[in-house]
């Protein structure tokens, strides 16, 4: 009825009254029953103590200084009265903070509760009520939500949005975790756009595999995704490839994966035991999830197993767009690749990137990479083998080239730039770790600097121009708020040095370094103060002003 919605949102828009009263506060008061000198909050203070004190230790007291509005005990001394006394006010403090608590109704929270210790007896309940991903200790009185009962327009709250758990037709896509020890709690579940990767422990017995759920890959896609959160419209969860690992830890991959393979007792062994899953969900801009589809790794069990470790992922991907691994959200993180690519043909229609995969074994996706050291350290036996660039992570690698008479200079020097710069050097990096193809704006430009490979000679009997070295200078700096700044690329420099070599004699060699270093320079400003320097007073203190301190 209306009278009820009302009368429930008239509670809710109430504020309650105040839990601490800042007239009984008196942070100074530290002797029992005795008066502390110059604390004018101590209630065991008389007007008698109050005349011999020469100032107020602690003039303002206040409650939680997080809160918009809240009472304040002023306390002075009025020294021009006879004797002096102390004046005390009770005035309304208003947060200047646009981020302030309106009010503090959570009487539990203003108190240390003594947690309940688990025993064999309540360790089930604890497990059940905490073991989640999530949990509330709020009363069941507060449930004051009149939205759950009148839910909006079904067009306007049905998309997914970042982090909300993926929903089911029975509950939520479950991505088992470790929760209070390494051992899988299946009670996690999947949040939408949130890539994550788990691995935990699983009790297993030989026996009963077939019976343990966790082990079938029905557990997995038996519950159908729901595409919208408010919608009936599910989404099945496909089978995308089948991995099946033996014993001793060989992988196959299955030419077909329509058929279900389910865990059984062979010999001693429990066959087609699920040990990793990878799901991957599609969706659309608007947070409509279209399709599912799940990768299996499925295992024989020995029957010493006591237990066996399983993984899973998640990952998130919109339709009609590459999938492309991140390097931070939005920053750059440590250690992780830096993101380039090329500006394609026609731009700036379409205006998009080409950025590259992580690939360590050649240059052939444009992943900002550098030569990468072998054991032999031959330049022409090296050549092919990068490593990618790391953010934050200074590197030096490098190989000897030798060079006899009879070498071509043209040829040489455009090994040398292969080996040094790779068969595809990007033209772009992502300026942040998240940085999307689309947005143009979020890449820099590689500013390369080379001396002319203009060649003087066809052979080494005269000089010749060849480089020797690569040299990635990224400059980057802290982005957004003090508290949690983010790392943002905002220029990178590659450098070509290039070496003259002169005539050999016939018959002799030389053998000279090739390098490559990557630098990562901090060019962020020191956080400048709110406050303006306090002028310079010139003046002379009196001889004794310390007096009777040194």
């Amino acid at each position: 009825p209306a009278d009820t919605v009302d009368a429930s949102q008239a509670r809710v828009r109430s504020v309650p009254a105040p839990i601490t009263d800042v007239a009984r506060l008196c942070v100074c008061d530290l002797l029992v029953a005795q008066c502390d000198a110059n604390c004018c909050c101590d209630p065991d203070c008389s007007p008698e103590d109050f005349s011999l004190f020469s100032t107020c230790s602690v003039p303002v007291v206040t409650g939680d200084s997080q809160l918009c509005s809240q009472k304040a005990a002023v306390y002075s001394l009025d020294v021009e009265a006879n004797p002096p006394e102390r004046i005390f006010k009770l005035i309304d403090q208003v947060n200047p903070s646009i981020f302030c608590i309106h009010a503090t109704n959570y009487k539990q929270a203003l108190y240390l509760k003594s947690p309940e210790i688990p025993t064999p007896e309540n360790f089930d309940q604890l497990l059940d009520k905490f073991g989640g991903a999530t949990f509330s200790a709020e009363p069941d009185t507060w449930n004051l939500d009149t939205a759950a009962q009148n839910p909006p327009d079904a067009n306007e709250t049905s998309k997914y949005e970042y982090g909300v758990p993926v929903q089911t037709e029975d509950a939520f896509l479950r991505l088992p975790s470790p929760v209070v020890s390494s051992w899988c709690s299946d009670a996690n579940p999947a949040g939408f756009l949130v890539n994550q990767a788990t691995k935990c422990i699983r009790s297993v017995s030989v026996e009963k595999c077939d019976s343990i759920k966790a082990l079938s890959m029905l557990f997995y896609i038996n519950s159908s995704i729901l595409a919208l959160t408010w919608f009936v419209l599910q989404v099945n969860i496909t089978v995308q490839s089948i991995v099946v690992q033996s014993v001793n830890g060989m992988r196959t991959l299955l030419n077909s994966s329509d058929v279900l393979r389910l865990p059984m007792v062979l010999d001693e062994l429990c066959i087609n035991a699920v040990l990793g899953v990878n799901y991957h969900i599609t969706h659309t801009d608007t947070g409509e999830i279209i399709e599912a589809a799940a990768a299996f790794v499925l295992g024989a069990i020995s029957k010493e197993a006591l237990s066996i470790e399983q993984s899973f992922e998640i990952s998130f991907t919109q339709e009609n767009t590459q999938p492309v691994p991140l390097s931070g959200n939005p920053g750059y993180v440590v250690g992780l690749p830096v993101r380039a690519g090329f500006q394609p043909q026609g731009y700036p229609f379409p205006a998009a990137f080409l950025f590259a995969a992580l690939d360590l074994s050649s240059n052939k996706h444009s992943q900002l990479t550098i030569l990468q050291s072998t054991s032999t350290q031959d330049c022409l036996a090296a050549q092919g083998a990068r490593a990618p660039v790391l953010f934050g992570y200074n590197m030096v690698s490098g190989c000897k080239l030798r060079i006899t008479a009879a070498m071509k200079c043209q040829p040489l020097a455009q090994t040398l730039l292969d080996v040094l710069k790779g068969q595809s050097f990007p033209e772009y990096v992502a300026s942040f770790g998240n940085s999307q193809a689309q947005d143009v704006l979020d890449w820099v430009p590689i500013t390369q600097l080379h001396i002319s490979e203009q060649m003087i000679s066809n052979t080494l009997q005269s000089s010749c121009q060849i480089p020797v070295s690569l040299g990635i200078e990224v400059k980057w700096t802290k982005y957004g708020s003090l508290v949690n700044p983010q790392a943002r690329i905002v220029n990178v420099t590659a450098t070509i040095t290039t070496t003259t070599l002169k005539q050999l004699p016939s018959g002799r060699e030389r053998i000279i370094p090739v390098t490559s270093s990557v630098v990562f320079t901090d060019i962020s400003s020191p956080a400048e103060p709110s406050y303006k320097a306090w002028p310079t007073i010139n003046i002379k203190l009196p001889f004794d002003f310390f007096y009777p301190f040194v």
